[in-house]
């Protein structure tokens, strides 16, 4: 019955609709605003020749272990800068830190990604310079974080082996943005029930673009190679 009038279902059911109708409308405006400040930093990064990638995983899969390491590798050699995302604390950024190149800490509180918005804030606080590369680690989460273009040059998605290789078909949308995905902790591959092959076969399923690498941030396994994809990307960006 509906409690307005306590008439039958078929208001109830128009109710409910119209309710929803709000709600995706709400989201589609949502979206939108997000996209205009996504592309105001886009145009940002375009002018000053900075390389943002936006870093998307589940929580614990060794995305920030594996950003030490890459900036460990990499910073003599290019100009890095870090925007960390997390929803409480700076644990995260402190360990970016320690590494001395610029960091700047969002959290979200209640909210499960960054947003266009946000990060546009960020920049101006952190300033990172021309001709570099900004790594976005973003919020723990495989699904909101896809929705929300930041003005990125790229996606990267990192799955890590104990999470399962089926990841990609039950969370599409995000391995459908990635143009890379970094199959991450594979040192523990003797140890897990985790098929390489068929995460790969999946990923392709969903986005048959879609780059692969397998990465271990501990020993540190496979990390040159992505080193390498992250160069190649800087240097095919910087001298266009």
């Amino acid at each position: 019955m509906c409690g307005y009038c306590g008439c039958g279902h078929d208001h109830e059911h128009s109710h409910e609709h119209a309710h929803a109708s709000r709600i995706i409308q709400i989201e589609q405006d949502i979206l939108r605003e997000n996209q205009c400040f996504a592309d105001q930093n886009r145009i940002y990064f375009s002018k000053n020749h900075i390389i943002a990638l936006n870093l998307m995983s589940s929580p614990g899969s060794g995305k920030t272990t594996l950003l030490v390491e890459t900036i460990l590798a990499l910073k003599q050699r290019c100009a890095l800068s870090v925007i960390e995302g997390d929803q409480q604390t700076d644990l995260d950024a402190k360990r970016i830190a320690a590494t001395d190149v610029p960091v700047l800490q969002i959290n979200t509180g209640k909210a499960c990604h960054l947003d266009a918005h946000r990060i546009g804030h960020a920049l101006i606080d952190l300033a990172p310079s021309s001709n570099s590369v900004l790594f976005i680690e973003n919020v723990g989460n495989l699904v909101c974080p896809a929705l929300f273009d930041l003005g990125e040059n790229a996606k990267i998605v990192i799955l890590s082996v104990t999470e399962g290789e089926d990841k990609p078909l039950k969370y599409p949308h995000m391995f459908e943005k990635a143009s890379l995905m970094i199959i991450n902790k594979i040192d523990l591959l003797p140890y897990v029930s985790f098929n390489v092959k068929r995460c790969i076969e999946y990923a392709k399923r969903v986005n048959p673009h879609i780059e692969v690498l397998q990465t271990s941030a501990t020993t540190p396994q496979g990390v040159d190679l992505w080193c390498d994809w992250l160069l190649q990307t800087y240097d095919a960006k910087i001298t266009a």
